[in-house]
């Protein structure tokens, strides 16, 4: 029985990375290159993205990512900024904003200094992160459940360092303490992603411990997959020491600061198939 249940996740996990993996291939067609460029608003609510020709004191020349060659008055721009994102088709794709995480493990993405989130996991777990280096952030957060003397209120705290940043690859280390009722536990965990910025895999290994001498080990493995303009695959499998585990898969949805997930989170080898909604929001400030 402990032999299915590995199996079991092992391959909910494949499958899952086989999709993250293959979609490029699938796609030769619409070939996808990684760029950073900039994004240009005019007064009039227009929005183009590109690069930057040429631009003095008065205007700007702007080559937008379909050719297509502006020049506008400086008092005619509202704002022009530097994006992170990814050129399909003549499209400029934005990335992202929500790439420290999958649906609720970390990814070895770096929040970087002076960026913060707020999250919202299931309803019921807000939780927030402070970007305090580029490589080192730190969080924490509460339960919405009422009922507990406000002195034994359990909460968490979410320290993590990025170690290594190649452009394609991120490594870095970190740990979730939870305190509750004079006691104490966590995870302290390893995690490193490696891909586009629009297509990546993460895979991780952590220790789960507690104050009372209990520990185990787990392991994770997901990543996310770009589909559309707004839109990424995402997906996040564990398995724990002993065998059980649980395979999650769904869709995020985001725009410039706000993501939304969407998914169904399965247990596996717990004596029987059903599933869970995962849904969570992100804001990036």
């Amino acid at each position: 029985m402990r032999t299915w249940r590995i199996a079991s996740l092992t391959a909910a996990a494949a499958v899952a990375i086989t999709v993250l993996c293959a979609a490029p291939a699938l796609a030769q067609d619409r070939p996808s290159s990684r760029m950073t460029t900039y994004e240009l608003t005019l007064n009039d609510g227009s929005r183009l993205y590109g690069i930057i020709e040429q631009q003095d004191d008065t205007t700007i020349v702007f080559r937008s990512v379909s050719g297509v060659v502006v020049t506008a008055l400086r008092a005619d721009v509202r704002s022009l900024r530097a994006v992170a994102g990814t050129l399909t088709d003549g499209e400029f794709r934005p990335a992202d904003p929500n790439t420290t995480r999958l649906f609720f493990g970390p990814t070895g993405r770096s929040l970087p200094k002076g960026q913060a989130y707020f999250s919202m996991y299931e309803f019921m777990m807000p939780f927030v992160q402070v970007g305090v280096t580029d490589r080192f952030s730190i969080g924490g957060g509460t339960p919405l459940m009422f009922g507990f003397d406000e002195g034994s209120r359990p909460f968490w705290i979410t320290p993590k360092l990025q170690l290594l940043d190649t452009g394609r690859t991120q490594l870095a280390v970190g740990a979730i303490q939870a305190f509750a009722d004079g006691g104490s536990g966590g995870v302290a965990y390893g995690v490193v992603t490696a891909g586009r910025i629009d297509a990546s895999i993460t895979a991780g290994a952590g220790l789960g411990y507690s104050s009372g001498g209990g520990h185990g080990a787990v392991v994770m493995v997901g990543g996310e997959r770009q589909t559309s303009r707004h839109t990424a695959f995402v997906t996040e499998n564990y398995v724990w020491q002993g065998g059980s585990g649980v395979a999650t898969g769904g869709v995020r949805f985001f725009g410039e600061r706000l993501s939304a997930d969407v998914g169904l989170a399965v247990p596996l080898g717990v004596g029987g198939i059903f599933a869970f909604p995962v849904v969570n929001f992100v804001y990036v400030f």
